[in-house]
């Protein structure tokens, strides 16, 4: 177990100790002028536990993709977000966020090839990515509105400007009106959606999210997975998202990567032609999909590990 508090393992705690110039410039401009999402490159990554190889992974993602982390469990899907998350240093490789390196012992190669000479500052994991957990470690003495007027806090956001900033979040979350609820009055969907406002207003570029919807019922966390897809439209931030679940990872993701067991390596990339479709998982190539990838997993007794196209 790792020693930081459930609030620092949301991602937006940490922003209080980001640097102060650049970081001060960005959390000044209002939610609409932000920047998209950034590239995500991981680069020989390694990383462990002691004596144990956790992941070897290799893999690149378009700024404002979304990408679904697939594979069995225990496999290192969550460890790799925590590399990204800066809550883990890599054994070898790095994790690159846009042009910043956010874990990794070796310097990335510029774009003419040669190294970098300056690393980024070991926080910037953490400025630029923010997690988003099963558990909403929501501060359970603040309202959803105060929860997400902290995390306005915690990036600069002058005082004046926190209160509608943070009813604007729980309106595009679809709360409106619960702003004052405490989160003991809030059903497990309702704390999961405080919680995506509250990483929302920390305004990360790539938002990290580790089973986020797998302890709620089938129909919250259907609503939920419709939820984040309008998010997505309006903010377009880089989504790494970990599932078990091979529907809601074919509903959500442009790219589904498959993992092996653990250490976790790439065993083969799906790509969804029209992602995010209303409808989709009715037509036949979503129940092929399924099959091929459930095959490929291993949890079709008797399938042959046929090749998962890509289209």
């Amino acid at each position: 177990m790792s020693g930081e508090t459930p609030s620092e393992r949301s991602g937006w705690r940490s922003e209080e100790r980001a640097e102060p110039s650049a970081e001060r410039v960005r959390s000044r401009a209002r939610p609409e002028e932000m920047s998209c999402g950034a590239s995500v490159r991981l680069s020989g990554l390694k990383l462990a536990f002691g004596d144990t190889d956790a992941a070897e992974i290799d893999l690149d993602v378009r700024a404002g993709e979304v990408i679904v982390l697939l594979g069995p469990s225990g496999c290192g899907k969550s460890t790799i977000l925590r590399a990204l998350a800066g809550l883990l240093e890599p054994v070898a490789g790095l994790a690159q966020v846009g042009e910043s390196v956010v874990a990794g012992s070796a310097q990335p190669p510029s774009s003419s090839g040669v190294l970098a000479r300056k690393r980024s500052p070991k926080n910037v994991g953490r400025t630029q990515c923010a997690m988003v957990f099963q558990d909403d470690a929501l501060l359970p003495w603040r309202t959803a509105r105060r929860n997400v007027e902290y995390a306005l806090k915690l990036r600069g956001v002058p005082r004046g400007r926190r209160q509608p900033e943070a009813e604007q979040l729980l309106r595009q979350v679809g709360l409106d009106g619960f702003g004052d609820h405490l989160p003991g009055a809030l059903s497990g969907g309702m704390r999961q959606r405080v919680q995506l406002a509250r990483t929302l207003a920390a305004q990360p570029r790539v938002l990290l999210m580790d089973e986020p919807f797998g302890a709620l019922d089938a129909q919250t966390r259907s609503e939920m997975q419709r939820l984040l897809c309008s998010v997505w439209q309006q903010h377009k931030t880089t989504i790494l998202f970990v599932t078990h679940d091979v529907d809601e990872a074919l509903l959500l993701a442009d790219r589904v990567v498959l993992l092996t067991p653990r250490p976790a390596r790439v065993r083969r990339i799906v790509e969804i032609e029209s992602p995010r479709r209303p409808g989709a998982q009715f037509e036949p190539d979503f129940a092929r999909r399924r099959y091929e990838i459930l095959a490929s997993l291993g949890d079709v007794p008797g399938a042959a590990h046929e090749e998962v196209s890509a289209s």
